[in-house]
């Protein structure tokens, strides 16, 4: 008999993978469950390389929800859209997952392959995992986001300022985000290297989310036109999942 995907906490998964998340507390909400789920999987219980990202992720997600009460956004209602519209992919990855589906993204499924993973070091599975998220789905969510808004991708509008907000976010949580990762010696470099790694890695993401407002605009172009979003999906989903297979290389590893 095959072993559920989830094992002893699969029912609850499912169960919390049912439904999506209304707005930016619920998302919160979400990710807190399954945090709390995915730090039960065996055989590593509380080093499950999904848990990694998803902590990262409900990190920034919980910034976003502080900045979104102490009105940090010029267009709350696009950003509060957006983070659920953002999460709805990564929840749907996981109900693909989770059913054996052909519709799992392959960005996703080399992070979720390396689930039961020994070797699987945390710092490069939160990588993975922001690579997925943000190359393949941040894109598409900032589209279904504008189309439920009646607006578009405008440079230099309140909306991209929000958009842009977010790197801030990064930048403020990345340091306390990437320590946590380290092993003792990885510490010591660090305190050696001083500011320079927090500095190169607000650097990546910032670049990479400008990148992802681009594709955004890409496929903003060609929402109607059903083969040529295809091709989009397929470009993004197979250079994210490259990407990712780095990133959870031994080379990726040390590179980190």
């Amino acid at each position: 008999m095959t072993e559920p995907v989830w094992g002893p906490v699969h029912d609850d998964i499912v169960g919390l993978l049912a439904d999506h998340p209304a707005d930016v507390p619920a998302v919160v909400d979400h990710l807190t469950k399954l945090q709390d789920l995915l730090v039960r999987l065996p055989p590593l219980e509380a080093s499950c390389p999904l848990a990694d990202f998803n902590k990262l992720y409900l990190t920034i997600t919980s910034t976003v929800l502080d900045g979104l009460y102490d009105d940090r956004f010029a267009d709350p209602a696009f950003l509060a859209r957006l983070d659920v519209e953002f999460a709805a992919r990564y929840f749907d990855a996981l109900r693909f997952w989770t059913e054996s589906s052909p519709n799992t993204p392959k960005a996703w499924s080399c992070l979720f392959q390396r689930m039961r993973g020994p070797d699987a070091r945390p710092l490069p599975s939160a990588a993975a995992g922001v690579n997925a998220h943000i190359n393949f789905d941040l894109p598409f969510a900032v589209v279904t986001t504008l189309e439920s808004l009646e607006s578009e991708p405008v440079d230099d509008s309140d909306q991209h300022h929000d958009y842009l907000e977010i790197n801030k976010i990064f930048a403020e949580r990345i340091p306390e985000l990437r320590r946590g990762y380290l092993d003792h010696w990885q510490l010591m470099i660090d305190m050696v290297n001083g500011d320079i790694d927090d500095w190169y890695q607000g650097e990546l993401v910032e670049y990479t989310r400008n990148v992802a407002w681009r594709n955004a605009q890409k496929i903003w172009r060609c929402r109607h036109d059903p083969e040529a979003h295809e091709c989009e999906r397929t470009r993004l989903d197979d250079n994210a999942a490259l990407l990712g297979r780095l990133l959870l290389s031994p080379l990726g590893a040390f590179l980190q």
